[in-house]
């Protein structure tokens, strides 16, 4: 015999009225129980909702608490210096509530329905049906307006909470040792969060109502950490030095073209440096072009560090020693280029221009998935231009930092002019190149890329 047939005649060809009890009536206990059924539901979804306000309130509420006027503000604020005992007293209440529903929900569907001979359809009323009804009047709606009015709402709970963080504090101080010493387990195993996991989380918490800036920044600073100086710095060929040989007179016109405010000094090659040389220190000696003057004494110490420094340790570095220029030296001690604080801000906050820099940057845009850049334009930068995680230019060679290293790799040697390359869901076209290095790229992103 099939049981199919039977199972749904059980749920959907059932007469209406024939589970119903023949010998039902609205007795006063059945009255009672729906009474305290629905008195239950209020106070789940109450202290659910409380719950939610509590731990949605901000570092700036929170302050704005502690030096409020009105004793239930003040209540919260004192709630929630202890959060742990606060949680565990509102989850037992919770779960005592929710106890109590269904043993009341139950004891009323009994009372009204007869299932012996339509079980499944019982299970459905007594589990499906009640789930329902807590998740959504004792769960849902109520979160959703706390999320909303955390202050607000966390002020009308602040009394009846207090009453049962006192009530419960015998379990809850249990509860929370006990968790403590599972804290301590776990924390000396250690969790890593990926860069990935942390820029994940910035879009799935942001609305649509966070600037686009902000996000930009959270994603800098998650990043931040992860970044070595080698990724960020200027490579010594397009470095801007003077030869320790090099007269007043001739510094001061390259000085005027360029502009900066920090100078390296080497002798011979750029390998040797000697140290920095500040303009400002220069200025009161400008008359004395033609005097000879010794230039050299105004050198101030050069700082080295590695490529494979972060950046985050080098920000440090720089606010204790109030420095904003750094030599990189390779592993073979020779100069591979300059890294400046500027650089290092750039990846939190995007480019920073001012009045000297030139209008023309290192890339042209042609449209939102189409932009042009210069060879030895770093991936970092790439990367923040066309805002795309990194990731999207990994070939797995971490000794690749520029565009042009990027697609020499790729290739296998230099690509020529017009080349196409094709990588992921990038399509590099080679601008304009010479025997030697690749000038310039244009970079086109797939239309469904975000």
């Amino acid at each position: 015999m099939d049981p199919g047939p039977n199972l749904l005649n059980s749920i959907f060809l059932i007469e209406p009225l024939s589970v119903i009890r023949p010998d039902f009536v609205f007795s006063f206990h059945f009255i009672l129980n729906s009474s305290a059924l629905v008195v239950l539901l209020l106070l789940s979804g109450f202290i659910a909702g409380a719950e939610t306000a509590f731990f949605a309130i901000t570092p700036a509420q929170l302050i704005h608490l502690k030096e409020a006027k009105q004793t239930s503000q003040r209540i919260v604020y004192q709630l929630l210096n202890t959060p742990k005992r606060l949680l565990a007293a509102l989850l037992i209440t919770i779960n005592f509530i929710n106890i109590a529903i269904v043993v009341v929900s139950s004891i009323l569907i009994s009372s009204l329905f007869d299932f012996s001979q339509h079980q499944f359809l019982g299970f459905l009323i007594q589990v499906v049906a009640v789930t329902f009804l807590i998740v959504l009047f004792c769960e849902v709606m109520p979160k959703v307006y706390a999320t909303q009015n955390a202050v607000r709402f966390s002020a009308i709970a602040a009394y009846p909470v207090f009453f049962l963080d006192k009530a419960f504090r015998p379990i809850s101080a249990m509860l929370v040792a006990m968790t403590s010493m599972i804290d301590k387990r776990v924390a000396q195993k250690g969790y890593e969060v990926s860069v990935d996991e942390l820029t994940h989380a910035i879009d799935i918490t942001s609305d649509k109502n966070t600037p686009e800036d902000e996000k930009k920044i959270l994603k800098g600073i998650a990043r931040f950490g992860h970044i070595d100086v080698k990724q960020i710095m200027k490579p010594r060929m397009d470095v801007v030095g003077f030869e320790k040989e090099m007269t007043l007179k001739e510094i001061i016109p390259s000085i005027l073209e360029n502009r900066y405010s920090r100078v390296p000094v080497y002798e011979e090659t750029f390998d040797s440096v000697l140290g920095v040389l500040y303009i400002k220190d220069l200025l009161p000696y400008l008359d004395q072009q033609e005097s000879g003057f010794d230039w050299l004494k105004l050198l101030r110490p050069a700082y080295f560090v590695p490529e494979s420094k972060k950046i985050n340790d080098l920000l440090q570095e720089f606010q204790e020693m109030k420095m904003h220029l750094a030599i990189v030296v390779d592993e073979y001690g020779g100069s591979s280029g300059i890294v400046t604080l500027e650089d290092i801000l750039e990846e939190i906050v995007g480019e920073i221009n001012d009045e000297f820099d030139d209008d023309e940057l290192f890339y042209s845009r042609l449209d939102a998935q189409t932009v042009v850049f210069e060879g030895k334009t770093l991936l970092n930068d790439v990367c923040r231009v066309l805002e795309v995680e990194r990731k999207m230019f990994d070939i797995g060679n971490e000794e690749v930092d520029t565009l042009a290293g990027m697609l020499l790799e790729l290739k296998g040697g230099i690509p020529k002019l017009n080349d196409v390359i094709r990588f992921k869901d990038i399509t590099f076209t080679i601008e304009s190149a010479d025997r030697r290095r690749i000038k310039r790229v244009k970079v086109a992103l797939q239309k469904n890329n975000d």
